[in-house]
């Protein structure tokens, strides 16, 4: 069909495979609620899109024959709306976003990173390092990548398409890898879900779709009961131990390096490029993925390690200050400014250790916006756990995304768990004035909801002090 409409345009994930079908020579438009700018760059590059819910407004005339036009849509968008009803109602073929990307797995060799937290990362790695090879990649990614500004990658004539797969809405099951890696599989999600053992169910069942001659690469150590069916080959990575793994892992001057090991050989001295101690088992993952393709180049993948930048809002630095000495030899110590996605307690956890491990001797504040009522509710004592390694908390209002509160459930409920000293609960509007009168040295902002839009406000009232 030479036509995709695309509802919930503006959609990190959305994006990716309207830039894809335009370079494929699809004509492509769309829906979306509200502008931003990230549907005027789509726009900028020849996507129609409209914020009116109208279809006479919404819907170009080229977009109204069935024959012709593919509908694409996420469940963020109500069934509701005048747009999804027109095409429900009018006969045209619709599927799911995750669906579509299924269609570019089967049309390609699918390189497809799973897991409750890591996907993004270790995909944007994989993705960093194929690009930078001969073969290079299609990649479809969940967050903007901060070397190229963009979630997606183009290679036309690649056999590769490395996808972020995620779990929530059981997407991931619309996907058919060549080769997949799981990250992680600890709880999330329970209001689609359920029950822990229903998560797990729905990962085990992602390990069965990964096609025959394929690889199943998954993290030691987790619940998962891998099924990979006849033909693919199972291998296991952390970053001890398994068929990958890191060796002479050494830290200092703001640098971490290590090598990568595995069964047939090893990648001496990679520096990561952005040093934070999650990051050495992410990298693992995506080099092993990029390994079993054969395609990778050794050198090529040491030198894309060390100018990965990672994508926005991935351990992301807006505040590095150097340390500054006076005449009379006193030390001013440069404070810092960290904003990180980490929405679930481990990551939460991991954000905070990496932190603290690359800044041992110094006070940690995190500034956290929970994420959902249900997850809230769910993991409060787990996000407190968490955030007490911090040695200042400042928590925010929860941010609802699609959720409609939950009576009891307030941020309070993680607050009053917390086992820090110094603590506060504050609205997300008094961020701002809050850290004008904290006296922090490195500051973690966290959470995926809009606590993202305040940091540059942070940074600005953080020089001011």
């Amino acid at each position: 069909m030479p036509n995709i409409y695309f509802i919930g345009a503006g959609g990190i994930g959305m994006a990716a495979l309207e830039r894809y079908f335009l370079a494929k020579g699809y004509d492509v438009a769309g829906y979306d609620r509200t502008p931003s700018a990230l549907t005027a760059q789509l726009q900028d590059e020849g996507v129609t899109i409209s914020f009116v819910d109208d279809v006479e407004a919404a819907v170009p005339a080229a977009f109204r024959n069935p024959a012709n036009t593919l509908v694409v849509y996420t469940p963020a968008v109500p069934a509701d709306t005048a747009v999804m009803t027109y095409f429900r109602e009018g006969g045209f073929e619709m599927m799911k976003r995750a669906a579509l990307l299924g269609k570019v797995t089967r049309e390609s060799k699918g390189i497809c990173f799973a897991g409750t937290h890591g996907k993004t990362t270790t995909s944007s790695m994989a993705a960093h390092i194929l690009h930078n090879c001969k073969v290079g990649c299609n990649a479809f990614l969940g967050g903007v990548l901060r070397y190229y500004n963009s979630n997606f990658l183009l290679a036309p004539e690649s056999p590769y398409s490395v996808i972020e797969a995620d779990e929530f809405d059981r997407s991931f099951h619309h996907l058919t890898p060549h080769i997949a890696v799981i990250t992680a599989t600890d709880p999330d999600h329970l209001d689609i879900y359920g029950t822990e053992e229903a998560y797990l169910e729905s990962f085990a069942r992602f390990t069965e779709l990964v096609q025959p001659g394929g690889a199943l690469i998954v993290h030691e150590g987790l619940k998962l009961v891998p099924r990979p069916s006849a033909g693919v080959k199972l291998y296991t990575y952390s970053r001890d131990h398994g068929d990958f793994h890191a060796e002479n892992i050494t830290r200092g001057n703001g640098e971490i390096h290590f090598d990568f090991i595995y069964s047939d050989g090893r990648i001496d001295n990679i520096n990561l490029g952005v040093p934070v101690e999650v990051n050495i088992e992410n990298a693992i993952a995506a080099l092993a993925a990029c390994h079993l393709t054969g395609d990778m180049e050794p050198e090529v993948a040491r030198e894309a390690m060390s100018s990965f930048l990672g994508p926005k809002r991935r351990f992301e630095f807006w505040l590095k200050e150097p340390d500054t000495i006076a005449p009379d030899g006193t030390v001013t110590r440069g404070r810092a400014i960290i904003d990180d996605y980490a929405h679930h307690p481990d990551e939460l956890r991991a954000s905070i250790t990496s932190v603290k491990a690359l800044y041992p001797d110094r006070k940690l504040t995190v500034a956290f916006q929970p994420h959902l009522y249900t997850r809230t509710r769910d993991f409060a004592e787990g996000f407190a756990e968490a955030l007490s390694l911090a040695d200042e908390v400042i928590l925010l209002d929860i941010y609802p995304a699609r959720e409609l509160p939950i009576e009891g459930v307030t941020s309070k409920i993680i607050f009053d768990r917390l086992k820090c000293e110094k603590k506060s609960l504050i609205g997300r509007t008094h961020l701002i004035d809050t850290i004008k009168n904290t006296n922090f040295e490195i500051l973690l902002t966290a959470g995926a909801g809009d606590i993202a839009d305040l940091v540059p406000g942070v940074v600005a009232a953080a020089k001011e002090i």
